[in-house]
């Protein structure tokens, strides 16, 4: 089963089969609108979307809940004009060009100003929105403050503090960072260039086309060679057990982890953003986010809207029901977040600002799969191999501008 936190990781536009069963509580009349998701992980989503659309008295909704492969299913089905009215994926520029999905700037209304802006960016392509954002998922650094308080070490606030305080935390069975069993290079290329000010497109143009670039990566290199990480684990990175269970004194993992950390430790543990290396850098971290979305081939447009704008805009009581009920997800509403009982202490509040004043998209509309290929494949040459940072960064970075170039002319 796939949870919500894929959607750090997404390589592009989604996609379904249109055989894998719909549900609405209420039998089909051939005019029902067409709503796809992929198959979540966690209990009673699934129940919970199908509850939504049997609430809606305008039209009927069928849900159809979509095992498998979603991204290329939908991909397929949208490519054909048979797909669903209404879908949730996160928009790729590609995707916007191919004239597949319907601007949705005019659902928002008032509550446009209510949403996170760094979300809305991730749904934003040439200044129009083609998503209403519908939980976001994040990744931070768990830390022990038992193990920091016995080490005499304080919370990283830079890269460089983050290296010596996880060297100074490994003692016998006992490492100081868990980051993957690759070492970290699958989800910290992204904050290592965020760390120096740096990204991965802006403006049209490669953001890592810089000497900095080689710096930052080279510092998970220098964080790969410590002895301070813990490689091989049974579970990885998404999974908060290498920590939970004591093998390490920090984890990079997700916002998701948080009650699972929380039930296995109580209050013995803090989560920081990545930190900076420069003053030019900034802490971050790495946020995605689904949403929901109209197919412009749609027969049924306007009603395809008025449903997304009911469901995602006007009933906030779902939008709750939906990010906290079946897993932890931060409402991409601001109003719902800092409302929400679980999200205003500990951990989860920390989380909730972490996103209002560091969030960096993960999977931007114009960061393609094949951008994102290059840069990851030189990223893990570099931590676990010791290829030369500057050379892997500007044969990634030749690949970026080539795909930039395509998309921008």
């Amino acid at each position: 089963m796939i949870s919500r936190r894929r959607l750090l990781s997404l390589a592009g536009a989604s996609a379904l089969l249109a055989a894998c069963g719909s549900n609405t509580g209420r039998g089909g009349n051939g005019q029902a609108l067409k709503q796809w998701y992929h198959a979540y992980g966690e209990p009673g989503v699934q129940q919970a979307v199908e509850r939504y659309a049997k609430a809606y008295t305008r039209t009927q909704v069928d849900v159809q809940w979509n095992p498998g492969d979603y991204d290329s299913k939908l991909a397929t089905s949208l490519l054909s004009g048979g797909g669903p009215d209404v879908f949730e994926s996160t928009p790729q520029i590609s995707s916007v060009r191919a004239g597949q999905l319907v601007p949705l700037d005019d659902v928002f209304g008032d509550a446009r100003s209510d949403f996170s802006e760094s979300i809305l960016a991730t749904h934003t392509v040439d200044g129009k929105i083609y998503g209403v954002p519908q939980a976001v998922d994040m990744q931070m650094l768990f830390y022990r403050k038992s193990l920091f308080a016995q080490a005499g070490v304080q919370p990283p606030s830079t890269v460089d503090e983050l290296i010596d305080t996880a060297k100074r935390l490994t003692t016998g069975s006992v490492k100081g960072l868990f980051a993957g069993n690759d070492g970290g290079g699958g989800v910290l290329g992204g904050p290592a260039l965020w760390s120096a000010g740096l990204d991965y497109v802006r403006d049209h143009q490669v953001g890592f086309d810089d000497p900095l670039a080689a710096t930052a990566v080279g510092k998970l290199r220098e964080l790969y060679t410590s002895g301070s990480l813990l490689l091989g684990a049974v579970k990885d990175w998404a999974e908060p057990d290498a920590f939970t269970q004591g093998l390490v004194a920090m984890q990079w993992t997700g916002l998701w982890a948080v009650p699972a950390v929380a039930k296995a430790l109580g209050d013995d543990f803090g989560v920081l953003p990545f930190p900076s290396l420069t003053s030019s850098g900034k802490p971050s971290v790495p946020v995605g986010a689904f949403g929901a979305m109209v197919n412009a081939k749609s027969k049924r447009i306007d009603e395809a809207k008025d449903f997304v704008r009911w469901l995602w805009i006007e009933k906030t009581d779902y939008q709750e029901d939906f990010n906290l009920s079946y897993g932890f997800h931060i409402p991409p509403r601001k109003s719902i977040s800092e409302k929400a009982s679980k999200l205003t202490s500990g951990a989860a509040a920390d989380a909730v600002k972490f996103v209002r004043d560091n969030a960096k998209a993960s999977n931007p509309p114009d960061w393609t799969s094949v951008m994102r290929t290059a840069f990851n494949d030189a990223v893990s040459r570099v931590v676990r191999d010791g290829a030369p940072a500057d050379a892997e960064l500007k044969t990634a970075a030749g690949v970026a501008r080539d795909e930039l170039k395509r998309l921008y002319g």
